[in-house]
């Protein structure tokens, strides 16, 4: 009979180690996983995507210069859908006419924005940006304007479109306002 064969500690201990590290690797790699795939996640980032397209469609109609008027009212069109695209498409010759009669330039800059509505299963949403729009006329000093905007977007095949604008109401009553 052979003596009983001594156990090296420090190699006992190295695989519990390698062991721990093992079981801990796969828990932190499934944990990675399962947050990354998860539902919460997927809805983030379809509200980060049309955050990103609302704020640029928004930028994109509120900058126009008249010597690049056709390729700044394509862009225009290429922003909308639904019925904002039809008013951009229906009005567009009026405002061409508008536009090079008054020789202006206007520059839109994002100020902050954020999504108020979000529905993925219906294709819409909301954003609400705020901007600085600066309007250049010839001989005439730059004018800056910031304002508020609401867009709704609309799912497409080639992502999110603005198929609404317009300004929020001013002037709402808040908690302190109400009798």
């Amino acid at each position: 009979m052979a003596p009983p064969r001594r156990t090296d500690p420090v190699r006992a201990l190295a695989l519990a180690l390698a062991l721990v590290a093992a079981g801990w690797a796969g828990w932190s790699g499934w944990r990675w996983y399962t947050a990354a795939h998860d539902e919460p996640a997927a809805y983030a980032a379809e509200r980060d995507r049309a955050l990103a397209a609302g704020e640029q469609a928004i930028l994109n109609l509120n900058t126009l210069d008249h010597r690049n008027l056709t390729r700044g009212l394509d862009t225009w069109e290429d922003s909308a859908t639904g019925e904002l695209r039809r008013q951009l498409t229906d009005g567009r010759a009026e405002f061409e006419r508008q536009i090079q009669r008054a020789r202006t330039v206007s520059s839109a800059r994002l100020l902050a924005g954020a999504v108020t509505e979000l529905d993925t299963r219906a294709g819409r949403a909301s954003v609400m940006v705020s901007l600085r729009v600066t309007v250049t006329a010839p001989k005439s000093e730059p004018v800056r304007k910031e304002s508020r905007m609401l867009g709704e977007l609309t799912r497409t095949g080639d992502g999110w479109k603005l198929s609404g604008l317009g300004q929020p109401p001013v002037g709402a009553a808040g908690p302190a306002d109400r009798p």
